[in-house]
Order: C-alpha cells, then structure tokens, then sequence
C-alpha cells in the first residue's frame, strides 16, 4: 500500500508522501497484541495497512472504535500535543500497520506548511468522524424514560444506559 492510498495523506505533494514513506516502519502484529496503552507516552501515528485494530479505554474497558479499513490512521493523539494515548489499541486479529514517529513526521511538515496543513485538515476529518460515531454508540446505549413527577404535572426525562 501506498501512503498515497490512505485518506489522511490525499492531495499532499507527491515527493512529501515519499518523505514520510522513507520515515515509516511496517511492523505485523498477532491477534492480542497491544500496540500501546491508555496513558502510554505518545510517540507513534499509525496506518493500518491489513487486519483490525480495536481502540478501548485501559486495557478491558469498552470498545471506542474499531479501525478496520486499509488506510485508516490512528494514534492521532501522538500528533495533536497530547503527551499520552487517550485509549488503549490492540489488534482482533492478525494486523499489518505503518508505525510514524511524531517527531519526524512533524519535521516534515515543518518543512512544508501547505502540505502540513492538508494532512491536518485531513486529521481533523478523521478526528470529526471519529465523535460523530462515538455520538452514534452513546445515542444507541442511552435510552430516555419519562417518569411522572406527581402532583405538578411535569414529566422529568432521565437517561439510563443498558
């Protein structure tokens, strides 16, 4: 797979996408294994090239996505000043990734503003679709039940998650 392939680096120049190509790392992974932590130190981005990652809060918590599509990039939180992974990534099955390191990516980019720029419109994107799924799993676990309030007339609507 090309970078050139993955939504997140669309319309980049391509002797740029070549710059970031020479500074990624394919690694493989077997199903279980865990990319990073919850609250690890941020140094990596990621781009899945083959297999299914699921992102989830510690190490058994809920599942918060699951990344599935050749192409599809995670450990944003290594580029966006967080100092710590906001969940935690392991791989459902056997997986294929690109491995970044942050720091040379964003010398890349510090290099290149324009380019810079489109890669992080393109971040922000992802981060965007991302909290609009996550709006979609909490709508469907939250249910409203109206519950009487006697004698005033008012029905007080509370939320309960199943």
């Amino acid at each position: 797979m090309y970078l050139k392939q993955a939504d997140i680096f669309w319309g980049i120049n391509k002797d740029i996408v070549k710059k970031i190509m020479d500074i990624t790392i394919q690694e493989s992974f077997k199903k279980g294994d865990f990319l990073f932590s919850e609250g690890d130190h941020a140094l990596h981005f990621f781009i899945l090239l083959k297999g299914r990652v699921k992102l989830i809060l510690g190490e058994a918590g809920p599942v918060v996505y699951i990344v599935s599509h050749a192409g599809e990039a995670f450990g944003w939180s290594s580029l966006i000043d967080r100092d710590s992974y906001s969940a935690s990534a392991m791989c459902i099955e056997p997986t294929k990734l690109l491995k970044i390191e942050k720091n040379q990516l964003q010398n890349i980019f510090d290099k290149d503003p324009a380019n810079g720029l489109i890669f992080f419109k393109h971040l922000a994107g992802t981060i965007g679709n991302r909290l609009l799924e996550s709006y979609k799993m909490v709508s469907a676990a939250t249910q409203t039940k109206a519950s009487p309030s006697f004698g005033t007339g008012q029905t007080i609507e509370s939320a309960t998650i199943e």
